[in-house]
């Protein structure tokens, strides 16, 4: 069986608000932990506290996705900075 190649050009990968978006999934986790939290005995009971941890490190991920999507932000700023795009100038012949 031949392997299947793409006919089209890959599209541009999306840039959004990288930062707030991984920013508020963090808080989402950590507020979902925080309110597992009083229920503990339940889970614990039922055989659920994975849900609880799951929870707080999601939280955890997320502090380290933060930092790193914080960097590379930075870094296409600087980037941006110090090679500003060229316009484009018809040559002379």
């Amino acid at each position: 069986m031949a392997k299947w190649t793409p006919t089209h050009e890959a599209p541009e990968p999306l840039e959004g608000p990288v930062v707030a978006t991984i920013t508020g999934g963090t808080i989402l986790w950590f507020v979902l932990f925080l309110v597992q939290l009083p229920f503990y005995g339940w889970f614990d009971d039922h055989g659920h506290t994975w849900w609880v941890w799951t929870c707080l490190a999601g939280a955890g991920l997320g502090l380290i996705g933060i930092w790193y999507v914080r960097g590379r932000d930075a870094a296409i700023k600087r980037g941006a900075a110090e090679n500003p795009p060229q316009e484009s100038q018809p040559q002379e012949k």
